[in-house]
């Protein structure tokens, strides 16, 4: 299998994925650190994978989504985007509403 379809198998069959630098208990950047405390904030249920860990995933997510940096955030198959477009729709209500409106059990009820 290659790194592109071991990607779009983990995208398509994990309803909130981050890829990220480090895990959800040890992020190793500040910008997945941001995104795994909203992401627990929010109370969505989602799966970590370490890009560290395997330098083809590294490049190999970046070519999936032809974004250049990590981490990178899918829900529902859909890529969503990286830390700055994490925050800003956490900040604007719009990550919990679409997390809801795709189905995904939250602890936190958007507003």
């Amino acid at each position: 299998m290659s790194i592109q379809d071991w990607i779009k198998n983990e995208v398509d069959t994990n309803d909130v994925v981050l890829f990220m630098k480090g895990t959800p208990n040890f992020p190793q950047c500040g910008f997945s650190g941001q995104v795994v405390q909203i992401l627990d904030y929010v109370g969505a249920p989602y799966k970590g994978i370490n890009v560290l860990e395997d330098d083809e995933l590294r490049h190999g997510i970046k070519e999936f989504t032809n974004w250049p940096t990590i981490p990178q955030l899918y829900i529902k198959g859909e890529f969503i985007g990286g830390c700055d477009i994490i925050r800003e729709m956490f900040q604007n209500q719009e990550l919990q509403g679409m997390l809801s409106d795709k189905g995904i059990e939250t602890t936190q009820q958007p507003a």
